[in-house]
């Protein structure tokens, strides 16, 4: 759900060299993913490709995962049953986008453990969007048009990236994506056609999610220095700042359509550009959010791991049902 905001910031990624690769095989790859090829798991692929791969993958599904909490929280809370069961399949959803995803990673050679720990132990991260709370039902409605919003944005052009698992993923992730903005978006209308009280809440929740929302998008382009690589190899199709500008054009006048106002007072339209000009993001928070500082951090981080350890007993039941019918296959 959420690719591109943590993974600049990845050292041991920007330290591989291409110098030692063998220099033909090199060539031949860069001219695949120029001429829009999907690269396979058993093709050849410079280390730091799938190194990259395997750090933007496995984030997007750590985000999904840890992404089923904040909403998770409201299900036996929200306002009726249509409501109730319309959650219920998202956070559905999202535990099956991880899925897809963590699938689509372990293709490069690493395992859904090793994914685990490195999550768990704070070496792997995600979307820093969810270590926000959810203080009230229109924080849900704010989430599904927001902060899925702010992901479709993003993980269209991932149908076209150039590794073939994880764009054949996105097919599926992107149009049930699609279904969670507009879920989100119908809240929001509700609530801002509801009473005084209703509409205020929407605003309110308007105002807490907008900038971390722009935040999604990762650091500006100047502070990105995997973009331009990401780009050749058309890991990314389009860069932070170009997604961020998209996202802001698109959800103002969606705003305005619902009498909300964008909690920004440097926000207007730029006749010259053709863009929307929006103030600065206070970025200080950003990064301190990634360092584990946000609101709900730990307390998201405990969640999975206890969901995790609570769920050992199952994996080792079905680990031990699967060799068993492999031995019972073996044998006849």
């Amino acid at each position: 759900m959420y690719t591109t905001e943590l993974k600049e910031r990845n050292q041991a990624v920007q330290g591989l060299s291409l110098e030692r690769e063998d220099p033909e095989r090199l060539a031949a790859f860069e001219a695949r993913v120029a001429a829009d090829d999907f690269i396979e798991p058993k093709d050849w692929m410079p280390e730091a490709y799938r190194k990259t791969l395997i750090r933007q993958i496995s984030q997007h599904a750590h985000s999904e995962s840890v992404g089923m909490l904040p909403e998770g929280n409201w299900i036996t809370r929200a306002p009726n049953l249509r409501r109730k069961a319309i959650l219920l399949a998202k956070v559905q959803d999202e535990g099956g986008h991880g899925l897809y995803l963590y699938a689509a990673a372990e293709t490069l050679g690493i395992t859904r453990e090793e994914m685990i720990e490195a999550l768990h132990s704070g070496r792997a991260k995600y979307s820093t969007i969810f270590n926000y709370p959810t203080l009230t039902w229109a924080d849900i409605g704010a989430i599904g048009w927001l902060v899925d919003g702010a992901a479709i944005m993003n993980q269209v052009p991932l149908q076209r990236t150039s590794y073939g698992p994880y764009a054949r993923a996105m097919v599926r992730i992107c149009k049930e994506e699609s279904f969670h903005q507009r879920q989100g978006y119908e809240i929001m209308m509700t609530l801002a056609n509801g009473t005084d009280a209703q509409k205020r809440m929407a605003q309110d929740a308007l105002d807490r999610w907008w900038w971390p929302s722009l935040m999604m998008f990762g650091p500006p382009d100047e502070n990105s220095p995997n973009t331009a690589q990401s780009v050749r190899w058309r890991i990314k199709r389009e860069t932070n700042d170009e997604l961020r500008q998209k996202f802001v054009d698109v959800t103002v006048p969606q705003a305005d359509a619902l009498g909300l106002v964008v909690p920004d007072p440097k926000l207007k339209w730029n006749e010259e550009r053709g863009h929307y000009d929006f103030g600065d993001i206070d970025w200080d928070e950003f990064y301190a959010v990634v360092r584990g500082e946000g609101p709900v951090a730990k307390e998201r981080m405990t969640a999975r791991v206890k969901a995790w350890e609570d769920g050992k007993w199952v994996r080792d039941a079905a680990a031990a049902h699967a060799e068993k019918r492999g031995m019972r296959i073996a044998a006849e």
